[in-house]
C-alpha cells in the first residue's frame, strides 16, 4: 500500500486530522490531534522493519509520564494494572519501554486506532483520584517488602494473638527470625499515623520486643504534632517510598533481618 492510501486509510480510521511527515526510508511521522493533558501530542512513528510496518511511540509515553510519575511507582499497582490492561486490550507490546504494535494484513487503520487508544489508556494513569493514589501507595509498598523479604519471614496485616485476639492493633508488615522483629507501617495520612502511635505504645505496654519502621507516603503532608507523637515512639523512618528512598528502605531491612540490630 502506498504512503498516501495508508494516511487515507489512517484518516479514514482514525480522524481527518491525521498526516505523515517523512522522516528517512521507511520512517514516517504520525501527527494526531490526540494529547496528554500538558497539551504534548501523542508521539507516534510509522515505520518499516524488514517486510513488517509497525507503529511505536519510540518510549515517549512512559518517558513523558515519567515527568509526574516516578519510574518504579509507574510500573507498580494500579498504574500497573491500568498499563497491562490497556496493552493487553490493544495487543500492544511493551519493549522495555517502547510500545509497539505490528500492522497485520494491511490494516494500518484499524492498527492506529488501537495504537491511539492503548496510549490514551496508559495515560490515564495521570488521572487517578486521591483514593486511587493512596491504594498504590499501599501497593507499592506490600511489593516493595514482598520482593525483599522471604515469604516466611513477612506477614501483612500482623496482630500479636496473645494480646489481641480482635486484631484491634494491626501492623501493615511483620519481619521474624529475629531477637527484635520489625514492626513496619506505610503511613499515609494522619490518622494512620495516629493509630501506628497507639499501636506503638500497646506494644511497649505488652511488653513485647520489636523495632518499629515507619515507610510514609509524603511525610511533609503529615501534621507536626501528629508526627511529633509518633516520633517520641517510633524509630528509622523514611519520608517516602520514592527515588532512593526504595533501594535505602531495602538495604536497612536487609541488614536488620542480617544483624537483628538497627
Amino acid at each position: 500500500m502506498s504512503i498516501h492510501n495508508i494516511q487515507r486509510e489512517f484518516m479514514d480510521k482514525v480522524s481527518k486530522k491525521v498526516w505523515l511527515t517523512e522522516e528517512g526510508v521507511g520512517r514516517y511521522r504520525v501527527f494526531t490531534p490526540f494529547q496528554f493533558d500538558d497539551g504534548d501530542h501523542l508521539s507516534i512513528v510509522l515505520k518499516q522493519v524488514g517486510k513488517q510496518w509497525q507503529l511505536t511511540d519510540e518510549a515517549h509515553t512512559f518517558m513523558h509520564l515519567t515527568y509526574e510519575i516516578d519510574e518504579q511507582d509507574l510500573l507498580r499497582g494500579n498504574r500497573q494494572t491500568i498499563i497491562d490492561k490497556a496493552l493487553s486490550m490493544f495487543y500492544v507490546e511493551d519493549r522495555d519501554g517502547e510500545l509497539v504494535l505490528n500492522i497485520e494484513n494491511g490494516q494500518y487503520g484499524d492498527a492506529l486506532y488501537s495504537f491511539v487508544q492503548a496510549l490514551l489508556r496508559i495515560t490515564d494513569v495521570s488521572y487517578l483520584s486521591r483514593e486511587r493514589v493512596r491504594s498504590t501507595f499501599m501497593e507499592n509498598f506490600k511489593a516493595l517488602l514482598t520482593e525483599s523479604v522471604p515469604e516466611e519471614r513477612r506477614t501483612f496485616d500482623w496482630y500479636d494473638p496473645q494480646h489481641d485476639s480482635k486484631g484491634l492493633y494491626k501492623v501493615d508488615c511483620h519481619i521474624n527470625g529475629m531477637p527484635r522483629p520489625l514492626i513496619v507501617h506505610a503511613l499515609n495520612n494522619d490518622e494512620k499515623t495516629q493509630t501506628a502511635t497507639i499501636a506503638l505504645l500497646e506494644f511497649e505496654r505488652w511488653g513485647l520486643k520489636f523495632q518499629p519502621l515507619a515507610v510514609f507516603e509524603e511525610q511533609e503532608n503529615i501534621g507536626r504534632s501528629v508526627l511529633a507523637r509518633y516520633s517520641n515512639v517510633g524509630g528509622k523512618q523514611f519520608s517516602n517510598l520514592g527515588g532512593d528512598n526504595r533501594n535505602r528502605i531495602v538495604r536497612f531491612i536487609e541488614e536488620f533481618m542480617a544483624n537483628g540490630v538497627a
